[in-house]
């Protein structure tokens, strides 16, 4: 056997299941076809933000990646939930979920995805059981009960007691282990870059409802000696298109008057990236020696900050597994048992965080009122407001 463990897929969750494995003592091979950016400024490089629930922190610290990004990392103490659906773009209600309510730490810690990657690889090169190859790409799977075969780009075949897949919403590996996927389209696209502003951000994640989809700044660090936020922003595809053309005094009048100048004028401080939405199920979450992990295996739209730590949940899971019976690696016993572990809380966040960006997404005035009357309705009911807080973080699965 060449590797325990053969992971399809260098991105955030890739290199974090290469790690989390890899110190827990398994020969672990990572392939992605293409070298991470790890430069703010270079071109590929990713510049939305991932936030790092309480579970995921712990976890990260656990496998030894923490120590790495915590310098770099920007404390969520308070999550405000706007809505500016009313006849002009002001806020009607603001609702802060407050971490202290639940806990003595922040909800969560904000870090730039370009930097994640760079903090991550440089983890893996102080690992002895990791082999990580970027610019190879899986191109071929054969599974039989005791081992898969994967095929390389480079032309090498390896032999592997499990594959994962972390390879994206489009996983080759999925595809060849002839899994299928229930896919939902919003007709929705985001815009990601970042903003500096003058009026501090005071570590709250701010998500403003108006229409077409939430508008959320995330805290990051100063930059250049301003208040700083990382910006998603959903709307209509042909919305975010006519966005990404607008020079860019232009895009900084439009956004400004969008974030109801809760902050002051924001001034763009990024280029711009663009990001279709979708929410996408795969049918099963593993198969023949391969398991299904992060948007290989769910994919949900950018709200409440559910994505990557639903994936590391996904790595937490396996990697229990794994360490409790590591000679059943990868058989057919403990990837159904992953897939059981998994399956009903991955159904049930995608299913809400769904329902939860169709709501976001009204237009007509009737249906934006009512969005605004629900949230003053769940916010007025302390037991339902933390529920749905530690519901959140997590605590449900």
């Amino acid at each position: 056997m060449d590797y325990d463990i053969t992971i399809s897929g260098g991105g955030i969750a890739g290199l974090t299941a290469a790690a989390a494995f890899a110190q827990a003592g398994f020969s672990t091979l990572v392939v992605d076809p293409t070298p991470p950016v790890t430069d703010r400024e270079a071109d590929g490089s990713d510049l939305r933000t991932t936030a790092f629930l309480q579970p995921a922190q712990m976890f990260l610290d656990e496998v030894g990646l923490w120590p790495r990004l915590a310098e770099y990392a920007m404390p969520l103490t308070t999550m405000r939930i706007v809505d500016a659906g009313g006849e002009v773009a002001e806020p009607r209600v603001i609702k802060d979920f407050k971490s202290v309510d639940i806990s003595d730490k922040p909800f969560g810690w904000n870090l730039p995805n370009w930097l994640l990657r760079r903090e991550m690889t440089a983890r893996l090169a102080e690992l002895a059981h990791v082999d990580f190859r970027p610019g190879t790409a899986t191109t071929g799977l054969f599974t039989r009960e005791g081992e898969a075969r994967v095929s390389l780009s480079d032309g090498s075949r390896i032999r592997t007691r499990l594959v994962i897949a972390a390879d994206g919403r489009s996983s080759p590996m999925r595809q060849a282990a002839g899994i299928g996927v229930k896919t939902t389209r919003f007709g929705q696209k985001a815009l990601a870059f970042a903003v500096t502003h003058p009026i501090p951000h005071d570590n709250v994640s701010t998500e403003i409802h108006r229409t077409g989809g939430p508008f959320t700044l995330v805290p990051l660090p100063d930059h250049d000696g301003r208040p700083s936020s990382a910006i998603v922003w959903m709307d209509s595809g042909p919305e975010c298109a006519r966005r990404m053309a607008l020079s860019p005094e232009e895009l900084e009048a439009e956004m400004s008057e969008r974030s109801c100048h809760l902050f002051g004028p924001l001034s763009l401080a990024s280029r711009r990236t663009v990001w279709p939405i979708i929410a996408q199920e795969a049918d099963r979450l593993s198969g023949q020696r391969i398991a299904l992990v992060a948007e290989a295996a769910h994919v949900v739209p950018p709200i409440g900050a559910q994505g990557l730590n639903m994936s590391l949940k996904d790595i937490i899971a396996l990697r229990h597994l794994a360490v409790a019976a590591p000679d059943r690696l990868g058989d057919a016993q403990m990837l159904d048992a992953y897939h059981n572990r998994r399956a009903a809380d991955v159904r049930a966040r995608v299913a809400g965080i769904t329902a939860l960006n169709r709501i976001s997404q009204m237009s007509s005035q009737p249906l934006r009122d009512l969005r605004a009357k629900g949230l003053d309705a769940l916010y007025g009911m302390k037991p339902v407001r933390t529920s749905l807080m530690k519901v959140g973080l997590g605590a449900s699965g």
